[in-house]
């Protein structure tokens, strides 16, 4: 097993985030808290994403600290959705990966899982899941690899924001500018 701690803060400094990697032979798990503020609400989350071998996410929780209901999402890898009572949401089907607004680890699940050689795109869809409120749409992204294992051109299709992601040599996230850093 390999295990990774890390920490993001926000670009304000406010904000902190404590991730626990895990790759193991069999799959990948990431257990975080995350303690923000977002249009002028404080906040404490945490989340346990589970992906296989590939980095396809297969389960997802995501809740808040001091709230009830936390969103439960199962995938069977290929793009369908059940929630927590395994029942179809078929609204996120399409999907393979999962973005959570209030982290930088959710864009680290497209580079591993798409692996893209320098100079190459690809289109996606996501699982979006807005924090505080717990919102859970799709979305559509591109990444462009433009330095393999160091950068990274994120692109949300749904709107004008694009950013360019400086990440270390396991994809996570290093610098995001205007909204994280990392800080361990």
């Amino acid at each position: 097993m390999n295990r990774k701690v890390v920490r993001w803060r926000d670009w304000s400094g406010e904000g902190l985030e404590h991730l626990v990697l895990d790759e193991r032979p069999d799959g990948v798990h990431a257990d975080s808290v995350v303690v923000g503020e977002a249009d002028g609400e404080v906040f404490a989350a945490w989340y346990r994403i589970e992906c296989d071998a590939g980095w396809r996410v297969r389960q997802c929780r995501i809740g808040r600290v001091g709230h009830d209901s936390p969103i439960e999402l199962a995938s069977d890898g290929a793009g369908a959705w059940l929630d927590g009572r395994r029942r179809p949401r078929h609204e996120l089907t399409g999907a393979f990966d999962v973005d959570i607004t209030a982290t930088p680890f959710t864009n680290t699940l497209p580079i591993r899982r798409l692996s893209l050689r320098e100079g190459e795109a690809s289109t996606i869809v996501v699982v979006y899941v807005q924090l505080p409120e717990l919102t859970v749409t799709t979305s559509r992204q591109r990444y462009t690899c433009l330095e393999r294992g160091r950068r990274y051109r994120y692109e949300s299709l749904e709107s004008a924001f694009t950013r360019e992601l400086e990440v270390d040599a396991d994809g996570l996230v290093v610098t995001y500018p205007d909204l994280f850093r990392r800080v361990r």
